[in-house]
């Protein structure tokens, strides 16, 4: 990482003084960014497997009499959510030091593994709650799913966000000739496939809305 960071100053613009300590910034938390991704991409597809077996039971919220088959694909798309560990630079605290492209990149992927794990884990809670609680929290349980529902897929929607902005990013900031081997074009487009709306978004569509 060093070493392609150290090299990543001149890269492709060797020669031009004028290259601002701003952009050479910016190339930097791009870089770190992009190596930050690969090495999570095995728990997020884990994580999006669970979930697309689970969504297709909850996606258009829960049903009236909840099938034994719902309690246990929730739990197990929680367990993979909460197996997402978020590496630096990607954790809020680094973010906050973070400029340009790779600032809203390392913000996506943050908010994805927060929304995915706090949504299936309350919404196992609610299936519980609807099974066990007394009347009166079993209602409010069930009017809530449909908030868990929404941030689930919105979690996956976020996600799928990532491989687009990573490559405008990288356009935006010089490319391949700026980048060199440090980062290929040839890497860009490997994560851009890794973390695109064909990989990690649910279908269909969230079909519930809170309260309904």
């Amino acid at each position: 990482m060093l070493a392609g960071l150290l090299a990543l100053g001149g890269c492709g613009a060797a020669g031009k003084a004028s290259t601002s300590p701003a952009l050479k910034l910016s190339r930097e938390d791009l870089l770190a960014v992009s190596h930050a991704l690969p090495p999570l991409a095995g728990q997020v597809a884990v994580e999006v497997a669970a979930s697309r077996r689970a969504w297709r039971l909850i996606a258009n919220g829960l049903p009236r009499s909840i099938p034994v088959s719902v309690p246990p694909a929730i739990a197990a798309a929680a367990a993979s959510a909460g197996r997402v560990i978020v590496p630096a630079p990607l954790r809020e605290a680094q973010t906050r030091t973070l400029t340009g492209p790779a600032a809203e990149i390392a913000g996506l992927f943050g908010s994805y593994a927060l929304l995915a794990a706090r949504g299936w884990r309350l919404l196992g809670a609610a299936v519980a709650a609807i099974a066990h609680a007394p009347p009166a929290a079993a209602s409010f349980a069930r009017q809530n799913s449909a908030l868990y529902i929404e941030s689930i897929y919105d979690a996956h929607f976020t996600l799928a966000q990532i491989g687009k902005k990573l490559r405008a990013g990288y356009r935006s900031l010089g490319g391949a000739a700026a980048f060199g081997a440090a980062l290929p074009a040839s890497q860009v487009r490997a994560l851009e496939a890794t973390y695109s709306e064909a990989s990690d978004r649910l279908h269909p569509h969230a079909g519930v809305r809170l309260g309904s």
